[in-house]
């Protein structure tokens, strides 16, 4: 049985860039936005697996069909190797945090090629995953005590109470709530209707798609199509690493198995993965605003603009501005200043 959700797009007479979703529901509820320059005419959006699933593949990939396109998952390591087959054995990656710094992506893939910037329409990066690769390289803060604020996280709110020595002295000392915040979380994508992203795009070959899978296995796998800065489509999808759940985590990636959860996670007292509670990795954001920065003004800004945590509503300037103020001057711990310096 394979659960699945076409979604047509009609454009309006008056732009190409605008129109309407037709949709026909096969599940009760379906709020997933859907990247309006991402996909052209007609997609289709596979969210279980099954043996046909590439069966429509053809025109995705097709130089000729450049206006049918589809947004597919990728599920396994077959999926993958599709892409390849059809790309002279390489296969695309879509960068949007670390990977925006050529020199960070080129210390992961030491043999990409054609290393570029494009733009992704219809996506929002969002901090709302546990990575428990920050826990074992010493840098995620699990329990990090701020003063209790107010509700843009400035952290202002004070009671005051009379000292015990100086009752009826008219003398006070200042107590501040404290808050436990948990800064621990990596970046995502996901779909959002009216965002964009400049992100870059580079290849890398068919023989590192085991590691690629292995080491980013917390996402979704989609195939997109991003486009040039001066908004030439894409001919050929990217892998884009997007936001994912406990439940798909646990049912996909780990074939029900708890055990391999915990063997996963459990030895960092990790019991969710996506969660809306958690704020960023302060070491992991800096290096991604640097990365962005040593683009261009406009990819900085960018980031900073369409970057939100995980409440979706803070953005990443919002929260520079207040409670994480002083990430960008903090030093990484010298273990990891060359993987994390941007």
């Amino acid at each position: 049985m394979t659960a699945s959700l076409r979604i047509l797009f009609t454009p309006s007479s008056s732009s190409r860039r605008h129109g309407r979703w037709l949709c026909s529901r096969s599940f009760s509820e379906f709020a997933f936005p859907i990247p309006h320059r991402a996909i052209a005419t007609s997609t289709t959006l596979y969210f279980s697996a099954k043996s046909d699933r590439w069966a429509s593949l053809t025109p995705m990939i097709s130089r000729e069909v450049i206006n049918h396109w589809e947004l597919t998952e990728l599920q396994d390591e077959s999926d993958f190797e599709k892409l390849a087959s059809s790309n002279n054995d390489l296969f695309s990656v879509c960068g949007f945090g670390s990977l925006l710094s050529e020199r960070s992506a080129r210390s992961t893939f030491p043999d990409l090629i054609n290393f570029r910037v494009a733009r992704l329409t219809g996506f929002r990066r969002i901090f709302a995953h546990v990575s428990p690769g920050f826990f074992a390289r010493g840098i995620a803060k699990p329990e990090t005590m701020k003063p209790n604020g107010d509700k843009s996280h400035s952290f202002q709110q004070r009671e005051v109470f009379p000292t015990p020595r100086n009752i009826g002295l008219n003398k006070s000392f200042v107590i501040c709530k404290l808050q436990t915040f948990q800064e621990i979380s990596g970046l995502s994508v996901e779909p959002c209707e009216g965002e964009n992203l400049i992100v870059t795009v580079f290849e890398i070959q068919r023989s590192e798609i085991p590691s690629y899978i292995k080491r980013e296995i917390e996402y979704r796998f989609l195939a997109v199509f991003p486009e040039t800065l001066d908004g030439t489509p894409f001919t050929s999808p990217a892998v884009l690493c997007a936001s994912y759940s406990d439940e798909e985590f646990l049912q996909i990636r780990c074939k029900g198995s708890k055990e391999m959860f915990f063997k996963q996670y459990g030895q960092y007292n990790i019991h969710k993965i996506w969660r809306d509670d958690i704020f960023p990795c302060r070491v992991y954001l800096r290096h991604c605003l640097l990365g962005a920065k040593s683009l261009s003004d406009v990819a900085y800004n960018n980031f900073l603009d369409h970057t939100f945590l995980a409440d979706r509503k803070t953005t990443i300037r919002e929260y520079l501005a207040t409670t994480g103020s002083g990430i960008m001057e903090e030093e990484p711990p010298e273990s990891v200043k060359a993987r994390y310096g941007g």
